[in-house]
């Protein structure tokens, strides 16, 4: 199996590891606490945005997309949800805080950055199969991953979905956001019992 289809096809689970570490060192502190409960905020609006254009077919374990989405945040940068991932986990790292902060943010930078290397390879050669000469008009006008300032107007039309879609369609990021910060708050609190 290629690796980069293991990393795409588990990619919700890959970060379980990074998750129990941070739980396990969990001190958190201000003024960490609030920069990353804005890091996470700011992440999961880049997400928001991002589901709202491409919809639920972002949930999905096989490589591929029925349209090439270049409208909204696609308009700015070619991966808006990894990036938007990459600042929710930023943050959840400075929420945690500890004495490895630094030494986890770093662990989480270069982490996300080999799977989404691997991810996003992947997903470029499917799209490049898929939609030839549009995918290599939109690759070479929007960024794979810093966002550009203004947009880029492509041909991509699509009208976002409605805010209760969107809203059911990330239930699941949502829920997984509450349930670490959870958990960071009652190992904080509590773990000295849990631990013991």
């Amino acid at each position: 199996m290629d690796l980069r289809n293991f990393f795409f096809s588990y990619r919700s689970f890959t970060p379980a590891p990074i998750v129990f570490i941070l739980l396990y060192l969990a001190e958190p502190r201000f003024p960490f606490l609030w920069i990353g409960f804005g890091s996470v905020f700011i992440g999961e609006y880049i997400r928001f945005f991002a589901v709202r254009y491409a919809g639920g077919i972002t949930r999905t374990r096989k490589v591929g997309a029925p349209s090439l989405c270049t409208s909204g945040p696609y308009a700015h940068t070619r991966n808006p949800l990894y990036l938007g991932n990459m600042v929710i986990y930023m943050g959840v790292t400075f929420i945690a805080g500890g004495v490895f902060m630094w030494e986890l943010f770093g662990l989480v930078l270069i982490f996300f950055a080999i799977q989404y290397a691997m991810i996003i390879s992947l997903e470029e050669e499917t799209l490049a199969d898929l939609f030839g000469t549009e995918y290599d008009i939109y690759k070479n006008n929007v960024p794979r991953f810093i966002p550009r300032i203004s947009p880029w107007n492509g041909p991509d039309n699509r009208i976002p979905a409605s805010l209760t879609n969107t809203i059911n369609t990330e239930k699941r990021t949502l829920q997984n956001i509450v349930f670490i910060l959870s958990l960071i708050f009652v190992r904080t609190y509590f773990g000295d019992a849990i631990l013991l």
